[in-house]
């Protein structure tokens, strides 16, 4: 089991320059879990793309219901005394901490392409690329 981020969810259901990392992660580990946020920043990811004259709005739908089913029992919470207290001692965003510390609660890596995760934990978080290998 891995925690991804949402980026991650965003790069293997829609077709993108980074989808065949976010496959070969799969291929590595299939069994992806996300605290509960990964919903409202997935569907943020994917206004944008709509915005960007990326995805339509049927399209966009059809990718949430698809990638909310799939996560469907997947899904953490946290606490709110661990996302400050991860965000306080990193600089982190509250946001990003919350994949942390499922990643901290269950004993499992977070795979993310963000370097300001990478930087802040790396006994925690590990990039796409190092994962895969």
């Amino acid at each position: 089991m891995i925690v991804v981020d949402t980026n991650l969810l965003v790069y293997l259901h829609v077709p993108s320059r980074l989808t065949a990392q976010a496959e070969a992660v799969f291929a590595r580990d299939p069994d992806w879990v996300c605290p509960l946020v990964w919903r409202s920043e997935f569907r943020s990811a994917l206004v944008g793309l709509i915005r960007q004259g990326q995805l339509t709005v049927g399209l966009a739908g059809e990718i949430a219901h698809r990638a909310e089913s799939w996560m469907s029992g997947r899904e953490y919470a946290v606490t709110t005394d661990d996302v400050l207290r991860l965000a306080e001692a990193s600089g982190c965003s509250a946001y990003d901490c919350e994949f942390v510390a499922v990643a901290q609660d269950l004993a499992a890596r977070l795979v993310t392409a963000d370097r300001q995760l990478l930087r802040a934990f790396p006994g925690t978080a590990i990039s796409m690329d190092a994962f895969a290998r």
